[in-house]
């Protein structure tokens, strides 16, 4: 647990430095309009990042979730056209992304099929579905009190509107992880399948419910998403699950599951959108990103691993010194 621990403390100093840095270098970096910004910019994916974290620490996987959101969006566009009512097609695209991880978890859980092979054909299902619906088209006549909730401030602050739902949203899952019997659950089912088995927890369902959650949450990335562009288009939230995924694993959560927090998950998306903010302020290309997250992805999975083989030739040797002295 010590290691985990440390690792959350180190991903938290790092987004300091991040930030620390970036006031140095460009004195717009720290004001209050730049960090509504990378409120605003990082929204989806922390949304995201938080259910997401319970299922990797499961020891599944959902990579469907960006193309949930645009499904989301689109139905959120189509909906608006159809009903006239925002209110209606909010609720619609929410039950879209319930639909889609339903579809996820039944597959996985009911079916027995692994979740990155299963995600990885939704992920291609639910983004033909876009274009299905709206084809080429984008929906951009959203109404404006709507879609001033997306891209404007709250009065009198530089946070978006979406910093309250980001927050309340942040406290929820950190409680039930960390504080309730579905936690415990999750963090024992990562740890052991069998023994969580004989231990009476409910495996699949409580994968199923952890899908569904995802899918929900994604679709309520994709109003969102909808709302800070004012349109629904069928591209929308491209690449948006690996920046997911690599947040939920920079944060200290492991692949093979069992291991993480979510305060960790959170500062790690928060350093995403801190680095990503100074590299547009210094006008580093945007493909930059790409590489950074690749990079850290990459980091997140590797470095645990390392740490753990250095920490057992440490064990190793240490224990063959102590057998060799006189």
């Amino acid at each position: 647990m010590s290691r985990v621990l440390s690792w959350d403390r180190s991903v938290f100093v790092l987004l300091v430095v991040t930030v620390a840095v970036g006031a140095v270098v460009d004195p717009d970096f720290a004001g209050g309009s730049n960090l509504g910004f990378v409120l605003q910019d990082i929204g989806e994916i922390m949304l995201i990042a938080l259910p997401m974290t319970f299922l990797i620490m499961t020891g599944e996987i959902d990579l469907s979730v960006a193309s949930t959101a645009a499904l989301a969006g689109c139905v959120l566009g189509w909906a608006w056209q159809a009903s006239g009512s925002m209110a209606v097609a909010v609720l619609a695209a929410v039950g879209t992304g319930v639909v889609c991880g339903a579809v996820n978890g039944f597959l996985v859980t009911r079916l027995g099929l692994g979740s990155l092979a299963v995600t990885i054909g939704t992920l291609g299902l639910y983004r033909g579905l876009c274009y299905a619906l709206l084809g080429d088209t984008t929906v951009a006549d959203f109404p404006a009190g709507w879609t001033n909730l997306g891209f404007s401030s709250i009065p009198g602050t530089p946070l978006p509107y979406v910093t309250p739902l980001l927050v309340v949203l942040a406290i929820v899952f950190g409680v039930v992880l960390h504080l309730t019997r579905t936690g415990r659950w999750v963090f024992a089912v990562g740890q052991s399948v069998e023994a969580a088995r004989f231990a009476g927890i409910p495996v699949a369902r409580l994968k199923f419910r952890l899908f569904v959650v995802t899918g929900a949450v994604a679709g309520l990335a994709g109003v969102v998403y909808d709302l800070r562009f004012a349109s629904a288009r069928p591209d929308g939230a491209l690449g948006f699950e690996l920046a997911v995924i690599a947040s939920v694993l920079f944060g200290g959560v492991s692949i093979f599951g069992g291991v993480g927090t979510m305060w960790g998950v959170v500062s790690a998306v928060l350093f995403l959108g801190s680095v990503r903010s100074l590299l547009q302020l210094q006008g580093v290309p945007g493909n930059a990103l790409t590489i950074i997250t690749g990079g850290l992805l990459l980091a997140s999975v590797v470095i645990p691993v390392v740490a753990q083989r250095w920490s057992a030739f440490r064990e190793r040797r240490g224990r063959a010194l102590a057998a060799a002295a006189p």
